[in-house]
């Protein structure tokens, strides 16, 4: 520790007063220092609000767009559903039961129970809009006229409609009305299926206040054929009408069809950050938004904190601060980048790391959470893309793609391949007779029967409603073993579905005509598609219970071979 007395630091050798201090060089010197220091301070923290600004309204408009997108498709998704449901509905009512209101509404009960997709139920009318039947049953619907309602009359053009959100006559509460035409063999219109789901149904279009983004923030579901609110996480929104033109700048975009991000100013006079996604199936759009208050409040808090230092915070600051603002805001900054980098597909979408629990973190987390759940989509749309439905198994598009590899694989190693198309025989008359569930019964075990007598290695696709293509790849050896070994796996195939299949009590024979074509690697897919097709109809031929071999480039016709 320095022992020169303290006059001697301040540049004086006589008594220590506060005018002395004040005009000392030395003084002058620290409070130039701190002015400058000050100034820095003061541009410094200038610079670096407005860049925190930028790059979290960046940040935030593109978490928004991301949140806007992820529920305009779960949106989608769930009004594509009814639609599907309520057209299978309207093609499957049997016309007889328009005659007999407690038989239709039976039918309607059983299809209510078993997806229960519209929750105030459902009702059939006549082309002139007077109640047939209902379900549940509502004493006051029946007395009521619907040929004023949107949906039916929409419907009566023929295609399936999306009525304009209404209180319901009879519900006292905002519903969802959808309608389909039911028609004649002749095309005819001879009545309209509607189905009704409140608005507020659990797991349908409701925002709930957890759902909410941030305090201040939230969704809004907007119809734009309609001006007004579908849905919203305000409940006192709902059903209004949308704000008039020129009160939201970004809203009459958005009305006008543009769809990203934006910065507003609401009808409220609150400045937000916004993002809109469309609902292609309805033509609605979701909007996400946060107050910019709220979203840009770490920026307030920095200004807050530069005010209210005093010259020892200011000289720490400049010590440390600058080191401190980094360490703080430097894992948002590298989440940014690399969620803008996974987007740009520069980098794999993977979670990002979480350093620590505050709210970067927790901001991180959900970004994870959406990313888990966004990528759960992907793979499930995958999958949907190139499996069948009913039976799990590999679609037409799946099969082209295993085929093309199989018939790479055998120009390449000099092998051979067999396609075995299998056509069932008798299954019309159980479709006809025990209706569609039964059939698609049978067509599941039909396929897990398949499933057992076939190598892992094989390719086993539905490829139509009672049609299975069957690949059997890597076949080594001469023509005469592939077709030997092609034929063998046949008869598996012949002798499973053979096999009495019970449903419903009853037990029925399934058969099945096999058509067997026979190539190598240099077919192209489709010729050996069309000789195995040929083959499978001369067995139909033949009286079914059978296959046929042919060679798919040879011009012989082919050479029957009864099944076992």
């Amino acid at each position: 520790m320095s022992t020169w007395p303290r006059s001697k630091l301040l540049g004086y050798h006589g008594p220590m007063t506060f005018h002395r201090v004040a005009s000392s060089l030395a003084t002058r010197i620290i409070l130039l220092g701190i002015i400058f220091v000050t100034l820095g301070t003061l541009i410094r923290a200038t610079v670096l609000t407005q860049y925190l600004r930028e790059d979290i309204s960046a940040v935030m408009a593109t978490q928004q767009l991301t949140l806007a997108n992820y529920v305009a498709r779960d949106i989608d998704h769930k009004m594509q559903e009814r639609q599907n449901l309520l057209k299978h509905m309207a093609a499957t009512l049997p016309l007889e039961l328009l005659d007999r209101p407690t038989e239709l509404r039976a039918w309607l009960a059983t299809r209510h129970a078993l997806q229960p997709f519209f929750s105030a139920g459902f009702f059939v009318t006549n082309p002139g809009g007077q109640m047939l039947a209902d379900y549940p049953p509502s004493p006051e619907r029946a007395t009521l006229d619907f040929s004023d309602r949107d949906f039916i009359r929409m419907a009566l053009g023929g295609e399936l409609a999306i009525g304009s959100p209404v209180v319901g006559r009879t519900a006292q509460k905002p519903i969802l009305p959808m309608a389909a035409p039911v028609r004649d063999a002749s095309g005819k219109v001879r009545a309209i299926l509607s189905g009704i789901t409140a608005l507020d149904a659990a797991g349908f279009l409701s925002f709930t206040s957890g759902e909410r983004i941030g305090q201040g923030g939230g969704f809004l579901l907007i119809s734009p054929r309609d001006r007004l609110f579908v849905a919203s996480t305000e409940p006192s929104m709902v059903l209004r009408p949308t704000p008039a033109d020129g009160v939201n700048a970004l809203h009459d975009r958005a009305m006008q069809g543009y769809r990203g991000t934006g910065v507003t100013v609401n009808a409220q006079g609150a400045e937000e950050i916004s993002a809109i996604a469309s609902v292609p199936s309805t033509g609605w759009f979701v909007v996400a938004r946060i107050p910019t208050s709220e979203a840009l409040a770490v920026v307030t808090r920095t200004q807050r904190f530069v005010a209210k230092n005093s010259i020892v915070a200011v000289v720490v600051f400049l010590l440390v601060g600058v080191g401190s603002l980094y360490y703080v805001f430097r894992p948002l900054l590298h989440a940014a980048d690399h969620a803008d980098r996974m987007t740009r597909g520069e980098a794999p979408l993977e979670p990002l790391t979480v350093v620590r629990q505050d709210e970067v973190g927790h901001l991180t987390e959900a970004f994870n959470r959406l990313l888990l759940k966004l990528q759960g989509s992907q793979a499930e749309m995958v999958h949907m893309a190139h499996h069948d439905v009913l039976t799990g198994l590999p679609n037409r598009a799946l099969l082209g793609d295993r085929l093309a590899q199989a018939l790479a694989r055998a120009n390449r190693n000099h092998s051979r391949l067999a396609l075995l198309y299998v056509d069932l025989d008798r299954f019309k008359p159980i479709n006809d007779r025990l209706g569609h569930e039964a059939g698609d019964e049978a067509l599941k075990q039909i396929a897990q029967r398949l499933i057992a007598v076939v190598r892992e290695s094989d390719t086993l696709a539905r490829v139509g409603g009672d049609e299975f293509i069957l690949l059997l790849a890597d076949l080594e050896g001469s023509p005469e073993m592939a077709r030997t070994a092609a034929s063998a796996v046949a008869t598996k195939c012949l002798s499973a579905i053979e096999a009495p299949i019970e449903l419903r009590g009853e037990r029925h024979t399934i058969g099945a005509s096999i058509g067997i074509a026979l190539g190598d690697g240099t077919l192209a897919p489709h010729d050996l598609q069309v000789a195995a097709d040929a083959a499978m109809y001369k067995a139909k031929q033949a009286g079914g219970q059978r296959f046929f071999v042919t060679t798919a480039h040879s011009a012989r016709a082919a050479e029957p071979q009864l099944g076992s």
